[in-house]
């Protein structure tokens, strides 16, 4: 039966009018279709498509069996302070989430069934699923929503959320309607509510148990339990017996009896090297999603390579509210000093797409097409001189060791500033030891995962709050007037053009002033041992193991 227009938000035709007069493509539609309510199913009828049956190639899933992963055991306590993804793999096994983004950045719904917004998209109401339970027996309610919710927007929790969401949402902006609806009233128009939702560090907590340590009372929705975690040595998950999704036998999932996540640090040879001989089944390349793991089992019978395009990057950032960095001549002046071809060959060995200095992927839809600045060492010497330093300036670069292509990016970035007159010198360190000051070094690459929308990384980390002061993620600290302004502009147009105009703006103000570097966007692969069956590999490398299953 096909779907009739009066059942979308008013938008969706609009936005199917667009995509056949070809302003938005049918991935695009899709994306956008889903976000403000529609179904997966009805948005691909509006399109023209039609969704492939997933297939087991022949093969029924088998149950059973214990799946080892490498995986760094990183201090945890509550999920949405989380800043690194390795401790969201392992926990969305136990936690799960109220929507869902899928591989093709289409985001369904989860523990939420369904959502509607407004036609000014400031008023979005939220039904959840009805018989889940917590690993605990108690059921999943709106509470369990709106009290997750109020985590991200409370202050002392101190979580990234506060920013991305804190921006629309107020605490006294979440209304119960009943025991499985809520509504947000938002502060202004918000397209990505749902997409949000899905960010790793939104993991869905029970309001009548968790008390500050998810390691105290691990009651999630997911379909393991939590039996061991032991900080730098391992994390054992088991099978819970009463999951809410089943499996095509008809019995509930997991089919997996247990997943073991094995601390065998941050160095890559000698994960790799169990990876080939079976010791383990997959390594978690969430943090570190380079080309070496690729290569070096490429060839091998017995391990696949999937491969995912992703805004995954690598960002050179500079404090603006610490010198010199306060000079917009020495930001420009290092900008200058990336050669980009360069270091993508050299750092990344050419898997990836040029960087602009802009956080905007030249995939996302709003992407406004820009030069690749070129490497102008003359004219960085120039800036210098202009901003004081004739003789050069001298600056610390600080950097995680385990990252090998950041360290290479740092060295071929000092060997082509020097020409400049700027002087760098490399601080490395244990990339844990990065996490734990990647917002205070005054210079550092850091890295940050792929997000969907283009809007999402700038709210995140180049906007204040509602008090003025830079939101919890903002590492650089610079807020500018001109670009936050336009930016909420830009969450809150549908239209594609018009949003596409914005992010013209938005892109070159990031450019002429802004205070990030970004050489190259990454290429990313999953590379699972074959009796790994039915995995994907997804832009953030989230592990979705909910249906994954071992062959004997």
């Amino acid at each position: 039966m096909k779907p009739h227009c009066t059942d979308f938000h008013p938008a969706v035709m609009d936005l199917k009018s667009d995509m056949e007069k070809g302003k938005l493509s049918r991935r695009q539609f899709l994306r956008l279709a889903t976000l403000l309510g529609t179904s997966a199913l009805a948005a691909g009828q509006l399109a023209g498509l039609t969704w492939p049956a997933r297939a087991f190639a022949g093969t029924k899933p088998r149950r059973g069996g214990v799946l080892k992963v490498a995986q760094q055991i990183q201090k945890i306590d509550h999920p949405a302070r989380f800043s690194w993804l390795m401790p969201a793999n392992s926990m969305r096994q136990v936690f799960e989430y109220m929507t869902f983004t899928d591989e093709n950045n289409i985001t369904h719904p989860y523990l939420c069934e369904s959502w509607q917004a407004s036609e000014d998209l400031k008023t979005w109401t939220f039904t959840v699923r009805k018989g889940i339970r917590f690993n605990n027996g108690d059921p999943l309610t709106a509470d369990d929503c709106i009290f997750t919710i109020g985590q991200w927007l409370d202050k002392d929790v101190k979580s990234s959320l506060l920013g991305l969401v804190g921006d629309y949402l107020a605490p006294t902006g979440i209304e119960k309607l009943d025991d499985y609806r809520f509504r947000l009233h938002l502060k202004r128009p918000e397209i990505a509510v749902p997409e949000h939702f899905y960010q790793y560090t939104a993991q869905v907590l029970n309001h009548r148990t968790f008390q500050g340590d998810m390691k105290k009372a691990p009651h999630g929705t997911g379909p393991f339990l939590l039996d061991t975690y032991r900080e730098g040595e391992i994390c054992i998950l088991k099978a819970r017996k009463d999951y809410w999704q089943k499996g095509t036998d008809g019995k509930p999932l997991p089919y997996i009896d247990q997943i073991r996540f094995i601390d065998m640090g941050g160095e890559l040879a000698p994960q790799i090297a169990a990876l080939k001989s079976g010791e383990i089944d997959l390594i978690d390349a969430s943090d570190n999603p380079g080309p070496q793991i690729m290569k070096a089992v490429a060839k091998d019978p017995h391990i696949r390579v999937l491969p995912v395009a992703t805004a995954t990057v690598r960002v050179l950032r500079m404090r603006v509210d610490q010198k010199p960095w306060d000079d917009n001549r020495i930001r420009m002046a290092l900008k200058l000093c990336q050669n980009r071809e360069k270091i993508l060959a050299l750092a990344y060995q050419g898997e990836g797409l040029p960087g602009q200095d802009f956080h905007v992927y030249p995939k996302h839809p709003e992407y406004c097409p820009k030069p690749v600045p070129a490497y102008q060492p003359e004219k960085a010497r120039k800036l210098l001189a202009e901003a004081g330093y004739p003789n050069g300036i001298d600056v610390k670069l600080a950097v995680g060791s385990e990252w090998s292509d950041v360290v290479r990016y740092a060295e071929v970035l000092k060997q082509d500033a020097a020409p400049a007159g700027i002087r760098i010198r490399i601080q490395t360190m244990p990339t844990s030891q990065y996490w734990e000051k990647w917002t205070e070094v005054d210079l550092g690459i850091t890295p940050w995962t792929h997000r969907p929308l283009g809007t999402m990384v700038p709210n995140l980390a180049y906007i204040a709050d509602d008090t003025g002061k830079p939101v919890p993620w903002n590492e650089t600290r610079w807020v500018d007037e001109e670009f936050s302004r336009l930016l909420k502009t830009a969450s809150g147009t549908l239209d594609v053009e018009k949003r596409r105009k914005l992010f013209c703006r938005l892109e070159q103000i990031q450019m002429d002033r802004g205070p990030i570097g970004i050489s190259y966007w990454m290429n990313t692969w999953m590379c699972p041992n074959k009796r790994l069956k039915n995995v994907v590999a997804h832009p953030n490398l989230n592990l979705l193991l909910t249906d994954a299953w071992l062959a004997s």
